[in-house]
């Protein structure tokens, strides 16, 4: 008798399962979800606006087409094409951006820990590399044409640098409405409060003094 029990109970617990994941929907359980970029609500994205207040911008951007100012001491930058320019971009997992690159120009380490990223070369070439994670730590790296193409995977560090002689323009998508960046050397050496500079010496093998002028550059 109470085996039986025993089976009935996990068939009810198995069906109620069922029941729950059936219930959700991996794909928008609507049209759209346009950002209501005025409402107090606070939750993991951003609350939808009335459908009936919906207009045809609010799924337009212009811009790709200008070069961004490159007048800094990484020689790039970059135009961004996520919810905050267009908000009918909200809850539907993607996002854009150009990159632009004078001679020498380069992006520093950084990683999305939300995205994976594909960028196209539209002119000029780009070294772009990441590095897989621990055990091998292995560098993977390639240097793009124009119309070439390059995936970086979801949280691996990875760089880009202009190799041509002339400009490098970049198309970057990813495919997470807020992928995030964290440029490694901003967040170990400009970290607020500082890190302990005696514990970044030892952790990069190099001199306090070193550090210290790291952290005050950054």
């Amino acid at each position: 008798m109470a085996k039986t029990n025993i089976i009935l109970l996990l068939r009810i617990i198995f069906l109620s399962f069922l029941s729950i994941s059936f219930a959700f929907g991996p794909l928008p359980l609507q049209d759209f979800c346009v950002a209501d970029s005025t409402s107090t609500v606070r939750i993991n994205g951003l609350p939808c606006k009335d459908p009936e207040t919906v207009k045809a911008d609010d799924f337009f951007f212009r811009g790709l087409h200008l070069p961004g100012n490159t007048t800094n001491p990484y020689g790039a930058a970059v135009t961004p094409m996520t919810v905050a320019q267009v908000p009918g971009l909200n809850t539907l997992g993607l996002g854009i951006a150009r990159l632009d690159l004078e001679p020498n120009g380069f992006f520093p380490p950084h990683f999305h820990p939300r995205a994976t990223e594909i960028l196209t070369v539209l002119e000029g070439s780009l070294e772009v590399g990441f590095v897989t994670s621990n055990p091998g730590y292995k560098h993977l790296s390639k240097v793009l044409e124009k119309g070439d193409a390059y995936v970086v995977p979801v949280g691996l560090i990875h760089y880009q640098r202009n190799v041509a002689r002339g400009n490098t323009v970049v198309i970057a998508a990813v495919n997470s409405q807020n992928s995030g960046i964290i440029a490694v050397p901003d967040a170990v050496f400009g970290a607020k409060p500082d890190i302990n500079s005696d514990y970044l010496a030892r952790a990069f093998l190099l001199d306090k003094k070193i550090v210290e002028e790291l952290q005050a550059k950054f």
